[in-house]
């Protein structure tokens, strides 16, 4: 099978297959290949929080040509996984010389499953572009031609609670895996401090209370599949509940806007998780850090394309907020925009390169010490001495 995902989040994915139990696991650009069985392709639709697709190969050929292309997609039996009476939608990827048009490449696809149904039955099943009953995948490298059933349908970040979002929302698959890359721990207090419509809290809760990321989705493509089993999928779904457990650590977040409070707190009534998470109205800059404890803090702020004002400014003040009242946070910000990123005033311990949507971003690292970094520095060192 195939788990296509984000930019740069292929070790992210590999590493939750492999912790999943998926054999012969490998990683392309965009996409992880592994092994399973049809339970396993259950769990991963239901479980993966890094997977937008998983794919099941079902015909892989040559073709050179329109003409080739169109022979071997007409010989393929298609009655063994469509009938006349169902529905179907075909996406296509095309890359190479040989073939340059995705929209014809699916055309000819669909020319091809017709023609084959009206010789062999004289009855064609319909197109269905928005919800069809079998979805396939036709992926054409040069002349390397590779068919596959969308086992998920919609892609999986439609995780099925977000029903209310603000502007240019952060899609929820590439939330987890900003997460993860941030290296949080499912333990230490989490902090949102510009929550907008809740995407990271609940995406977080979701981790730290082990509950399958796609739990609240209303169907998912294999349940329309020939072979569907509906009593393994309810023996993994219950399985996987058995594991939920409640957050060891704190999870809450704030937004200025009114607006988006309102809508973090319908998400997350929608995610069943409004017991795990706190949110409140409330300016980043006029907060402090409550307690001594650990913080992990994770936030995707205005890029400029959606503020009004000074962009550069915002960074700047930001930055003091995290130096004057966030010691001992390990503070994590996701932009695009590189230059306001340089009016943080903190060095960057590390950058993560990804993309949101077209958009290319850095996830940043800026860690807050109690007191100074210079102190922080020695007691590490004290500690190391005790130790030896």
């Amino acid at each position: 099978m195939l788990a296509k995902t984000f930019f740069g989040m292929e070790k992210l994915l590999s590493t939750e297959l492999k912790k999943m139990g998926a054999k012969d696991v490998y990683e392309g650009n965009r996409l992880v290949h592994f092994s399973g069985d049809k339970g396993f392709m259950y769990k991963a639709n239901l479980c993966l929080r890094n997977a937008l697709k998983i794919l099941k190969p079902i015909y892989n050929f040559r073709a050179d040509n329109d003409l080739a292309l169109y022979k071997k997609l007409f010989n393929f039996q298609w009655n063994d996984i469509l009938s006349p009476d169902q529905t179907f939608a075909i996406d296509s990827v095309v890359q190479g010389n040989l073939f340059n048009h995705s929209l014809y490449v699916t055309q000819r696809c669909k020319d091809a499953i017709v023609d084959r149904f009206k010789k062999d039955f004289g009855k064609r099943p319909s197109v269905d572009t928005r919800h069809p009953d079998i979805r396939f995948h036709l992926h054409i490298f040069n002349s390397k031609c590779s068919l596959s059933l969308d086992s998920s349908g919609r892609s999986l970040h439609h995780r099925g609670y977000r029903s209310l979002t603000n502007i240019a929302p952060i899609n929820e698959v590439l939330a987890a895996g900003v997460i993860q890359s941030s290296g949080w721990n499912e333990r230490t207090d989490f902090l949102d401090p510009m929550c907008g419509s809740g995407t990271f809290l609940i995406e977080a809760a979701m981790m730290a209370c082990k509950i399958p990321a796609n739990l609240n989705r209303n169907e998912f493509a294999f349940e329309k599949w020939g072979d569907w089993d509906e009593t393994l999928f309810e023996k993994i779904r219950t399985s996987q509940l058995n594991r939920v457990i409640s957050p060891f650590g704190k999870i809450y977040g704030f937004d200025k806007a009114p607006s988006a409070i309102e809508k973090s707190i319908h998400n997350i009534k929608n995610a069943v998780l409004e017991d795990f998470i706190q949110v409140n109205r409330a300016n980043f800059f006029d907060s402090q850090k409550m307690g001594d404890s650990p913080l992990h803090l994770l936030t995707n702020p205005p890029y400029g394309e959606r503020l009004e004002g000074n962009i550069n400014e915002l960074y700047q003040k930001f930055g003091d907020t995290l130096k004057r009242s966030y010691p001992n946070t390990q503070a994590w910000i996701m932009s695009s925009n590189f230059e306001a990123l340089k009016f943080i005033g903190l060095r960057p311990s590390r950058k993560i390169r990804l993309f949101n949507g077209k958009l290319e971003t850095r996830l940043c690292y800026f860690p807050v010490y109690k007191g100074t970094k210079k102190t922080h520095k020695l007691g590490d060192h004290e500690n190391k001495s005790t130790k030896n």
